[in-house]
């Protein structure tokens, strides 16, 4: 091979001008040699070495195998290069990509490689695509249009998901990859989408998206939009529902102690666990991730609706009217709360939609289970013992620790709850008579909580605290009980 080089050419700037005429051999690793002296120093130019016109150079090829130069071209335009063995396949390239963070190949997994039009696959042999003696390619990088995302979204990183959680986000990753799309359900007043498994077969959760709570911007039920983002209920906010799930499970304490410290999987209620996700999919009309509530699927026999109160366990309706009363639950009704069946074969009730819990007044709170007889059982010592061990303070804290910042008059409405449960039952009332002080009569009578709370407030000075307030109406309560 004949080559021109020049006086002020660098042995750098010859070992590139044989690569280029070679068409990609790579030489970085092979020995230029002149008269028995490898011509080692790059920055030196090569008459430095006593190269002149007529010199013979010798290459010394080290390797049988010699690397392929690849160019890959990204689809912004960029073009990068690397030198891989011929007998590496894609695989391994994807491996050199993701090695290379700092030039944006981070997630490599989301990545696909082509050639003139094919896409290669992860085992396919880099030399194996070379079939015309070429020894340059050059591979187009894609990023893989997925049809699908569901992710957990975790308000404060420092906090790990429950295993259940993440299992049933993996059961539910596992059923999209399979193809088995969301299935909307018509009940109900927002988009509640079942989840499916990898069979198709059973469902494995349920998904709740904020823009499609009642009265939101994408709510399917074409409900019409709230004007000052007040919810169906008084006291809540439109968007706000699927924190409010979450928080459901997390207050959904275990009789073995807190949620924070229980390995329990299900609370004194039977919430089903529930986390923030945000996830998409191909089939649905957008393709933006929508964030939202994602709880486990739980197997049921229907609803309270389906079936009389008369057979429904005291203590499977007490422990839901315990969590209703201390949530402030502006939504409880037969529909949402299903009915099971235990490992011992006894009905369990199972309560679902918390979407209207820990509002920031009372003026909706509504039980249905005020109307059943199990309602006027006096607690159980298991119960008295439960409500004993409540600490709003701490389920306060418990939630901003997962990430809700709280507003302070929801942070009241759950301290004043909780407050009316423990001294309901300190004096032996029943669910119905603790309940009936929560709910109005009628629409436009105020509930005995909210005359409490309205007199408290006028029995302090303006500018008293959150503490002294609190006591006026641990005082207003504890007249009002006494009387009942």
């Amino acid at each position: 091979m004949h080559l021109f080089i020049h006086h002020s050419d660098s042995i750098s700037d010859v070992k590139v001008r044989i690569q280029t005429i070679c068409n990609g051999f790579c030489i970085t690793r092979q020995k230029l040699v002149f008269g028995g002296q490898e011509l080692a120093r790059y920055a030196s130019r090569a008459k430095d070495y006593g190269v002149t016109g007529g010199s013979v150079l010798h290459l010394l090829l080290k390797k049988l195998y010699d690397p392929l130069l690849v160019s890959l071209i990204t689809t912004s335009g960029q073009v990068f290069y690397f030198h891989v063995d011929l007998r590496k396949n894609v695989g391994y390239l994807k491996k050199r990509i993701s090695k290379e963070g700092n030039k944006g190949f981070l997630d490599v997994d989301d990545q696909e490689i082509f050639f003139r039009g094919e896409k290669l696959d992860d085992n396919r042999v880099l030399g194996g695509i070379c079939k015309d003696g070429n020894s340059v390619i050059h591979l187009l990088l894609k990023k893989t249009v997925k049809d699908f995302l569901l992710e957990p979204l975790l308000l404060n990183p420092a906090v790990r998901l429950p295993q259940v959680i993440e299992d049933t986000i993996d059961r539910t990753v596992d059923g999209l990859k399979k193809g088995n799309p969301p299935v909307r359900t018509a009940e109900g007043t927002g988009g509640t989408y079942l989840m499916q498994d990898s069979t198709g077969l059973n469902y494995v959760s349920v998904f709740k998206p904020m823009d499609e709570e009642p009265m939101a911007v994408n709510n399917p039920q074409q409900l019409p939009l709230s004007s000052d983002r007040q919810g169906l209920k008084r006291g809540t906010r439109v968007g706000e529902g699927a924190i409010r799930e979450v928080a459901a499970y997390l207050l959904d304490h275990p009789k073995t102690g807190s949620r924070s410290l229980s390995k329990e999987v299900m609370g004194f209620a039977g919430v089903p666990p529930t986390a923030m996700v945000r996830s998409f999919h191909n089939s649905c009309c957008t393709k933006d991730a929508k964030v939202g509530s994602l709880q486990m699927f739980m197997k049921n026999n229907g609803s309270c609706e389906d079936i009389g109160p008369g057979a429904f366990p005291v203590e499977e309706v007490h422990n839901i009217s315990v969590f209703d009363i201390r949530m402030a639950n502006a939504d409880r009704h037969a529909g949402n709360i299903l009915t099971g069946k235990g490992k011992d074969g006894k009905t369990v009730l199972i309560p679902i939609d918390h979407g209207y819990c820990l509002p920031e007044n009372f003026e909706d709170c509504t039980f249905e289970w005020l109307y059943w007889p199990q309602a006027k059982v006096p607690f159980s010592e298991d119960i008295l013992n439960y409500v004993n061990s409540l600490d709003a303070e701490q389920d306060i804290a418990l939630l901003r620790l997962n990430g809700w910042d709280v507003p302070e008059a929801v942070s009241r409405t759950l301290r004043i709850s909780t407050m009316l449960l423990k001294k309901g039952v300190e004096r032996n009332l029943t669910p119905y008579q603790i309940g009936s002080m929560m709910c109005r009569e009628t629409v436009n009578k105020d509930s005995a909580i909210e005359e409490i709370v309205r007199e408290a407030h006028n029995s302090v000075l303006p500018a008293s605290s959150e503490a002294t307030f609190l006591e006026a109406v641990s005082v207003e309560a504890g007249n009002r009980i006494e009387i009942t």
